[in-house]
């Protein structure tokens, strides 16, 4: 399986599509705005980053606007807020065969050229 899930109007999201170039090209692409995630799609990417919250993103406007950095969130928390709210998820998430690279650091974004080209 190769998919991406991304935001369509993310610049970051953009930026990287466009450096991976051809190499993401037979991706399956999932605009989580315009095509909601379900259920079943956080729960395979939970099972192959190991935790919720490796998907939960801090940056997301809504992490501050609803206070969440005050409280102590749970799994199911982060399963919910997820599920329900698309900017809560660490994007872009590209799922790989058995393997997943979340979020847009430089780091994850080498890894996962470097997991393609091989």
């Amino acid at each position: 399986m190769k998919k991406v899930y991304y935001l369509s109007t993310c610049s970051t999201c953009k930026r990287i599509m466009d450096e991976l170039g051809d190499l993401i090209n037979d991706f399956e692409r999932q605009d989580i705005k315009s095509q909601p995630m379900t259920l079943e799609d956080v729960e395979e990417m939970k099972s192959k980053s190991g935790s919720y919250e490796s998907l939960f993103s801090r940056k997301a406007m809504k992490y501050r606007s609803m206070g969440l950095g005050e409280k102590n969130l749970s799994e199911d928390d982060y399963r919910k807020l997820i599920q329900e709210e698309y900017t809560f998820l660490k994007r872009p998430v590209f799922l790989v065969d058995d393997k997943i690279f979340v979020g847009n650091t430089k780091k994850t974004v080498a890894s996962l050229r470097e997991y393609l080209e091989s």
